[in-house]
């Protein structure tokens, strides 16, 4: 574990505030967007919707705007520059804006908690492209993920938390001052799923194979899975931290619609900043556990434009002296336009 300290600087105080800025800035411009389908989501993920635990990965939101782009617009105009490997076409782009939120099990110490994770707020901006194609009897689902923004206290994660437990009685958080600095984080993502689909009791039973990878200082892994879905058709099953993305919408918007689904997913973490600390100055760390393994599940309930989806998932232990496996879930409210 690395000594704990911090020597913040003028440039980088301004460098932040800068990547900052950008974030919010970026993340409006959905708004003026002219573009078609499209659809608004907002997603609370939080430990207590799937535990009784208030810690480690405590709380989560995204702001997600997923459309369809024009023919001449710059996501597509990208799309078809980059390799046909990667992707061909945009068939639906969003823009994201997701605050997080992350502290040791016990967050009413004043100390340094050395052997549980630290404190650390993340704010961050990001595109996504998506296309969906068959291949075959299958259907491969391609996600692409850019995202900018930063992590430490000008996320202000440690001011809403402490607001929230104020407003709800609940215990105070007194370690706000070890968590991770600023710092930019920059992360590239890319998820790939194949489906097939089959009938089943008058519904549409779904599954397939998945693999992804994430490069950057936020994350970077490799990851396999495999999701089964079952009801009326739609984009794909819900995606959760560390997973971006949002292709749980269904297809259809005429009445009543459901579908159940699970997933498993494993992963080799080579980077976590949650977990590893601060890149560039000393701060607090544990020892990252190279494997992670999640197993989720959960349903969508869709009446015409509106959709809310439920997911949970537990995860295994994620640094050594973890003593509990964590257990998060996610609600998303989407509305299309």
């Amino acid at each position: 574990m690395m000594p704990f300290a911090k020597h913040p600087s003028i440039r980088k105080g301004i460098f932040c505030k800068a990547a900052l800025s950008f974030v919010l800035s970026s993340s409006l411009l959905p708004m003026a967007v002219a573009a078609e389908d499209n659809t608004l989501s907002l997603k609370f993920e939080n430990d207590l919707f799937a535990s009784s635990d208030d810690g480690h990965f405590t709380s989560g939101f995204e702001l997600n705007w997923m459309f369809k782009p024009e023919p001449q617009s710059w996501m597509q105009r990208l799309a078809t520059a980059l390799p046909d490997g990667l992707i061909s076409q945009a068939d639906r782009a969003s823009y994201r804006l997701i605050h997080q939120i992350y502290t040791p099990d016990v967050i009413k110490r004043r100390d340094l908690i050395e052997d549980d994770r630290p404190y650390a707020g993340l704010i961050y901006g990001g595109v996504s492209l998506y296309e969906d194609k068959p291949v075959g009897r299958w259907q491969q689902a391609t996600d692409l993920h850019l995202d900018v923004g930063l992590v430490g206290p000008s996320s202000q994660a440690d001011s809403i938390q402490q607001e929230v437990h104020r407003l709800t009685d609940s215990d105070r958080p007194r370690g706000w001052r070890n968590q991770l600095d600023d710092e930019p984080i920059i992360n590239f993502t890319m998820r790939r799923q194949w489906w097939h689909d089959t009938p089943l009791a008058g519904k549409q039973f779904s599954h397939g194979p998945s693999v992804g990878a994430a490069l950057g200082n936020l994350y970077t892994y490799a990851s396999a899975g495999y999701s089964v879905r079952w009801g009326d058709d739609a984009q794909g099953v819900p995606t959760l931290t560390p997973n971006p993305g949002s292709r749980h919408q269904i297809h259809g918007n005429s009445g009543w619609q459901w579908y159940l689904f699970a997933n498993m997913e494993g992963y080799y973490m080579a980077q976590n900043l949650t977990l590893d600390g601060n890149t560039f100055q000393d701060s607090h760390s544990v020892d990252r556990k190279e494997w992670v393994g999640d197993i989720s599940g959960g349903l969508a309930l869709a009446w015409e434009d509106w959709q809310v989806t439920y997911a949970a998932v537990a995860r295994s232990r994620e640094f050594d002296g973890q003593e509990e496996s964590d257990k998060f879930g996610a609600v998303t409210l989407s509305k299309r336009f």
